[in-house]
């Protein structure tokens, strides 16, 4: 419940870095609530087991990790209300944001809703993710060191998890729809000397497994359907970022993503935007967090 209706800060979204803005902004001083629709954590909060953030030795639930970050932005009186957000006027001097439950205003707001990835829609997909089911390679690549993994996609995406892969796993297959990789001439080369196996003009058209993924079956263009034994599909056809809110008030580029630099400066002033849902070449849980970081430093800045 949202303890009151104006805010210094209102921040959309609660994942790692709209809880890390959250953390930075009242630890400077300014009134913060953090809106999230579902839990802590966001998109990381459905990845079972995080081996790749600071101070984990031994890893930790993606949750739990998303539990621990809300806390500590709290811990120096951020506040959370689970709510879904209906509409955002940003391009006042006051921006306001309507919820499920209310109204409220911020002098200044962070854009956090992150992107999802675009999944295959298979029966047992959601089923059995985190099982074997992934969508990020060095998330989750480490899980199936010496295992034998599916890779689906042909872009650059896929093809570095494809080469990321190859280095730990016993067996990496690219299947794609296409006899040709839509990825870039520079992954080429070292995609043909890793010892990938490439399955042309094919889709993945079943994954099985009860509680963890045994393989797929993947339909050829060419020929008859065949069966893959794997340990993981690793889904690497796209990401779908969370804009559509604010389509015509922020800048999107081609794609649907927050046009925001370094800086996390989106074009309105007072809007920022951090982690998965801007323009960036890298989008983890450790960059999303340093984005909270430089998105209150200049709201400070914003401010003064």
């Amino acid at each position: 419940m949202m303890k009151q209706t104006s805010y210094d800060v209102a921040v959309i979204g609660g994942g790692p870095g709209g809880y890390a803005a959250a953390l930075y902004c009242a630890r400077s001083g300014f009134s913060v609530i953090v809106l999230e629709q579902l839990s802590p954590g966001g998109q990381m909060a459905t990845t079972g087991q995080v081996d790749n953030y600071p101070g984990f030795e031994e890893g930790i639930d993606g949750f739990e990790l998303g539990e621990k970050m809300q806390k500590g932005a709290e811990r120096f009186g951020a506040e959370t209300a689970f709510v879904s957000v209906k509409s955002a006027e940003l391009t006042g001097d006051i921006k306001k944001i309507t919820t499920s439950k209310g109204e409220i205003e911020a002098r200044a707001v962070i854009l956090a809703t992150g992107a999802s990835p675009r999944e295959l829609g298979l029966q047992r997909e959601k089923e059995l993710r985190g099982r074997g089911v992934a969508y990020c390679a060095t998330c989750d690549g480490m899980r199936y060191r010496d295992k034998t993994v599916v890779v689906v996609g042909g872009g650059n995406s896929a093809a570095a998890d494809a080469l990321y892969l190859a280095k730990i796993c016993k067996k990496v297959y690219l299947v794609h729809r296409r006899d040709s990789l839509r990825a870039s001439k520079i992954y080429m080369d070292p995609l043909i000397d890793s010892g990938i196996e490439f399955v042309w003009n094919s889709r993945v058209t079943e994954i099985h497994g009860d509680k963890k993924v045994t393989g797929v079956t993947v339909a050829s263009l060419d020929g008859p359907a065949k069966e893959i034994s794997c340990e993981a599909v690793f889904v690497a056809v796209g990401r779908i970022p969370d804009t559509e809110l604010f389509r015509g008030q922020v800048d999107l580029d081609g794609t649907g993503y927050i046009i925001a630099d370094e800086t996390t400066k989106t074009n309105l002033p007072g809007v920022f935007a951090v982690g998965d849902v801007r323009t960036k070449p890298l989008r983890q849980i450790v960059t999303a967090a340093a984005d909270g970081a430089v998105a209150s430093r200049f709201i400070e800045e914003y401010f003064a």
